[in-house]
């Protein structure tokens, strides 16, 4: 019986011909050099690099297929771009840019977006000059509401502070037009019912025992002119209305109107909680 592990010439089973062999063996092996600029990054990294989502958001701008690479509709979420391919984003360009972190202390009259046709000011007037990236007010500040406002590029750090899964503090000093009563605040404390659900402060007090107008309150809901509403809930009108605190983040010796750029201590410790 023959031997199945060779052939009938005595050569084993899947060995090349010496011919085929030589050839292989004759071409030169090449070395991938990969220059700079061509690392290759997740597609969705990319776009929320770009500044203009989170990844969860550029995922589902992917599925959807809203994003071309080189001119061609990419909607597999594994898909890896080069900063030397062109991304676009409903015709527009995408470019990744360093990321950039700025804290204004915002005046009162400028509202809080990006372009808006009816408003006299916006805030982006006030940080126009700042920096040759593409940044955006993280959350709202109503017209009339000043202090700590966040400006960023980073989509992925944008997502988390305003996601109210998050619960990231907030504290405002509150001037009422009238002095506010113990009983209310109590109320305040252990939770009242809005138009759209139940709200209570994470702690309230006076800033000022000697003034009962002035009234700090500590919330982390994200809501729509929330603390406004908790004291119109009263019948109390807010006179001013002042953001001391954000996230972390204080106001404490940045003039009103002026900003400044994040320290890496405050965005490392953004990143982290």
């Amino acid at each position: 019986m023959r031997n199945p592990k060779n052939t009938g010439d005595g050569k084993k089973f899947g060995r090349k011909p010496q011919s085929q062999e030589k050839s292989f063996q004759s071409e030169p092996r090449k070395l991938s050099v990969v220059k700079k600029g061509d690392e290759q990054i997740r597609l969705n990294r990319y776009i929320a690099n770009s500044g203009i989502c989170s990844r969860r958001e550029a995922d589902k701008l992917i599925a959807s297929g809203e994003i071309t690479v080189n001119g061609a509709v990419v909607t597999e979420l594994g898909a890896k771009v080069s900063k030397r391919d062109e991304v676009l984003y409903k015709g527009e360009a995408l470019n990744v840019e360093k990321k950039v972190y700025l804290l204004l202390n915002k005046p009162r009259g400028f509202v809080t977006t990006l372009d808006d046709p009816h408003a006299e000011h916006t805030v982006m007037e006030l940080v126009d000059n700042a920096c040759p990236e593409r940044i955006y007010p993280v959350g709202r500040l109503d017209k009339e509401t000043s202090g700590v406002l966040l400006f960023t590029n980073d989509g992925d750090l944008a997502k988390k502070l305003t996601h109210p899964s998050y619960e990231k503090k907030k504290i405002y000093h509150v001037f009422l037009n009238i002095d506010f009563s113990e009983e209310h605040m109590e109320q305040i404390k252990n939770g009242i019912e809005l138009e759209d659900g139940f709200i209570k402060a994470d702690s309230i007090s006076f800033v000022d025992p000697a003034d009962k107008k002035q009234v700090g309150i500590e919330i982390h809901s994200g809501r729509n002119r929330i603390v406004r509403r908790i004291f119109a809930h009263f019948d109390y009108k807010v006179a001013r209305l002042d953001r001391v605190f954000f996230a972390g983040l204080t106001k404490k010796n940045l003039p009103r109107g002026k900003w400044r750029f994040l320290s890496p201590k405050e965005i490392s410790y953004l990143k982290m909680n």
